[in-house]
């Protein structure tokens, strides 16, 4: 096989994976590598895994499988979270020829141009996993996306302190560290002169930001807020005891950061909360929406939660239920509980809750979450917004988000595309999202929230 010149990527996971896989494709673009689609039988592959999600083990075979499909003779590389914690479990599947871990992942080019050099070329059919102990992982790397024009997500730190007792990001992604504020907002500047108008600042645990630097997370989104060119940024989650009185004041009276906070709750039982070793109870987190929403009334919250964690009774995931209907948030993100090795919630033995009880239990807060979510649409129909509008369209219509979050659908106009717009919200449609348009052809009576 000769030296490849083509690559495709698949990414599993969050964000902050997306943000990688486009930093990984920079860097295989600088060594003369051509970015394809994986249907153009790219002369390389690489998947970008997540440990977080359900059944990693299957979904990575999965991909494995069809990336043969496409290209048998392709190149198959395998990086992220699971290719950490499981690097000989993966390069034990046919067809996988590169496993690198977090340490080694960011030089993706040198290790296959190695592995394709006319002198290993012989050695193709032999699977390596080249991986560091995770404790050996230090530095902090920079990534955002580039391939949207209209957001991009930067990742501003890495790695978690926090050892929650159902989670293998620290076994996966190692301390917590970040970039200095200045090397941060030198990317943020670097980014505004791409033409992108919003930023969405993302990390493992974001609010932890400025370990081993003496900086804090709010000096850095004070510094953000002074870069020229950004129009918006959005803090993409955030941890309840992280969330404090400054953050949440700062972005009050900020003109560019978002009304917008995503902060984990992942259970509305003090007892539960314990047991996963989360750094907050519920009272504190109850306090921190009700600050959010005093000083931003508009403001839209998101929640991360969890159901069936181990010894999680009947009672206790009531107890959630009954939490998230007492507080002003405006969405769930719910996820099932799956066992992951080497995590203290499996080492506890606690008393396990069958799969189907823990799937009603994510089907039951779904339904609320949807509940929640429409209500606050509703609450801004007769009101204007900024909206940022994408380019995609989709059987005519455009789509855009406001700063509190809001999806909004309008007749794709390219004019639009790309900025940001007053733009009255009128109803909802049937998937859900607000229905806009623009002012001078509204002739409802809308006010500015």
């Amino acid at each position: 096989m000769s030296a490849p010149r083509t690559v495709a990527f698949h990414t599993l996971g969050c964000k902050l994976n997306f943000s990688e896989t486009s930093t990984l494709a920079r860097s295989l673009e600088e060594a003369g590598y051509a970015k394809v689609r994986q249907e153009e039988r790219p002369d390389v592959f690489v998947l970008n895994t997540c440990s977080v999600t359900e059944n990693a083990d299957k979904e990575c075979r999965r991909h494995v499988r069809r990336f043969q499909t496409i290209n048998p003779e392709a190149f198959i590389a395998v990086v992220g979270c699971y290719a950490q914690l499981k690097p000989e479990e993966i390069a034990s599947i046919p067809g996988v020829d590169l496993v690198l871990g977090a340490n080694e992942k960011f030089d993706l080019a040198g290790h296959i141009e190695r592995r394709l050099s006319p002198g290993e070329t012989a050695d193709l059919g032999r699977s390596e996993a080249i991986y560091s102990p995770i404790k050996e992982l230090k530095h902090f790397v920079p990534s955002w996306n580039a391939n949207d024009r209209t957001r991009t997500f930067l990742k501003v730190q890495d790695g978690c302190d926090y050892f929650c007792s159902f989670c293998t990001i620290p076994l996966a992604r190692g301390r917590s560290r970040s970039a200095t504020i200045s090397e941060t907002v030198a990317h943020a500047t670097t980014i505004a002169a791409s033409g992108v108008k919003e930023i969405v600042l993302t990390g493992v645990n974001t609010g932890d930001f400025g370990k081993g630097h003496d900086q804090t997370f709010l000096q850095l989104i004070e510094a953000l807020d002074q870069v020229e060119g950004i129009e918006r940024f959005r803090i993409s989650s955030i941890e309840p005891n992280l969330c404090h009185d400054g953050v949440i004041d700062f972005v009050a009276s900020s003109q560019r950061f978002a009304p917008h906070f995503h902060m984990p709750l992942q259970s509305g039982s003090d007892a539960i909360l314990e047991r996963m070793r989360r750094r907050y109870d519920t009272a504190l987190y109850a306090e921190r929406v009700q600050r959010i929403k005093q000083r931003m009334p508009h403001a839209c919250i998101g929640v991360d939660v969890i159901t069936g964690t181990p010894g999680e009774t009947e009672a206790e995931f009531l107890k959630t239920h009954a939490f998230l209907r007492s507080i002003a948030v405006d969405y769930l993100h719910v996820f099932t509980y799956s066992e992951r090795a080497n995590t203290t919630a499996v080492l506890r033995k606690d008393e396990v809750v069958p799969m189907e009880v823990r799937r009603e239990r994510t089907k039951q807060l779904r339904i609320l979450s949807n509940k929640l979510q429409r209500s606050f649409y509703q609450k801004h129909l007769g009101t204007m917004r900024n909206v940022l509008f994408e380019a995609e369209e989709n059987d005519g219509q455009m789509l855009g988000f406001t700063d509190n979050y809001l999806r909004v659908t309008m007749p794709y106009d390219p004019v639009s595309v790309n900025r940001i717009i007053p733009i009255a919200l009128t109803s909802l449609d049937g998937n859900g999202h607000i229905k806009g348009s623009v002012p001078e052809l509204e002739s409802a009576n809308c006010t500015i929230s």
